[in-house]
């Protein structure tokens, strides 16, 4: 395969989860590229995050409470801000002279759009706080500026994140892991030809009409136009246009671990319609991504013998463009350089 060992980008946005699963007042810890991370909203609905561990014993901040404003840890009540910074030391007595400013739990710059909570993870130490903001964009989709998804899934796949950014890409699998009557069937195999090209830190399978062998289109009724972009780490958009309606979809993939990886699965969309039809939308995205995952969990049978694999011509080149993008991210970071997209405009072909 065209990647040369594993790695998790760096100084680059990250999905964590959906804004509504962290309500007002509360927290939710996570373990994200191996780190454990500690997000809470404030009484008035600001969303931080912090390196879930205390620096003065190692206890996880999780295992205490949060009042709407401050953590306090539960083993011996240290107390942190949303800046990371220690504000209170119970055991304390005057004249110790303890500079708490100095004392402080990294913090993760977080933000929240379009009801999803990103969050930056750059090459910083363990112990160390975040001084600047990025300066990259957060992922958007297009036409719902200031809106939230209408329904969101979430699935935990057993294997490396780089398994379940391709798989979720792969344009062949369709016929063989999502057969259905909704979807596709072996039958209906036929030959594709798209238009591609660069976007911003990724690439854009351009607007076209979709293919005629994908009948959950043709629900959407009208003439459907779609675009498919992907940009690094992992997060695909596709936005489908039929008339004066909109339906897109974004899909993140969050690596946990060395061995488990997160899919946040997003649905925007303005027919009033497909609102009521709500339950059968959430029962069909499940399915859809419950395939993708049981032939993730079938191949980690054959990975553990760590075998050579391949990429081909046409129907592997977006898992080709997903590792050299990887690649350049990393190396131009490391040679402090600008990114350099590797991608040309080109029509790719492939049987699916």
């Amino acid at each position: 395969m065209s990647d040369d060992g594993k790695f998790w980008l760096r100084d680059i946005w990250y999905y964590a989860l959906p804004g509504h699963r962290l309500k007002p007042g509360g927290m939710v810890t996570k373990q994200l590229l191996g780190e454990p991370v500690l997000f809470c909203r404030s009484r008035d609905g600001a969303v931080f995050a912090l390196r879930d561990i205390c620096p003065h014993r190692g206890i996880p901040l999780s295992h205490g409470r949060f009042d709407g404003a401050e953590v306090e840890c539960c083993y011996h009540g240290w107390r942190f801000g949303g800046d990371g910074t220690c504000t209170a030391i119970p055991s304390l007595v005057e004249g110790q002279g303890l500079d708490l400013s100095k004392i402080k739990v990294r913090r993760y710059p977080c933000r929240e759009s379009q009801g999803n909570i990103w969050i930056y993870m750059d090459e910083r130490k363990p112990g160390a706080r975040a001084e600047a903001e990025p300066v990259l964009d957060i992922p958007e989709v297009p036409d719902f500026a200031g809106a939230s998804y209408r329904l969101v899934e979430t699935m935990r796949f057993p294997c490396y994140v780089d398994h379940a950014v391709i798989g979720l890409m792969d344009p062949a699998h369709g016929p063989w892991v999502h057969q259905s009557w909704l979807w596709r069937s072996r039958r209906s195999i036929h030959e594709k030809a798209k238009p591609f090209g660069p976007e911003a830190f990724g690439f854009a399978m351009r607007r076209h009409v979709p293919s005629k062998n994908s009948f959950a289109y043709k629900l959407l009724g009208g003439r459907p136009e779609t675009e498919i972009r992907f940009r690094l780490p992992g997060v695909r958009i596709e936005h489908v246009r039929t008339g004066r309606h909109v339906l897109a979809n974004l899909t993140a993939v969050t690596p946990i671990s060395e061995t488990e990886t997160e899919i946040n699965h997003c649905m925007y969309w303005t027919m009033p319609w497909l609102s009521l039809a709500k339950p059968v939308v959430r029962q069909l995205a499940r399915i859809f991504l419950g395939q993708d995952r049981r032939v993730v969990v079938q191949q980690q049978d054959g990975l553990k013998y760590d075998p050579s694999l391949m990429l081909i011509r046409d129907a592997d080149t977006q898992a080709r463009w997903y590792f050299q993008l990887k690649h350049e991210w990393a190396e131009a970071k490391a040679e402090q350089r600008p990114f350099v997209n590797p991608v040309k405009d080109c029509v790719l072909r492939w049987r699916s």
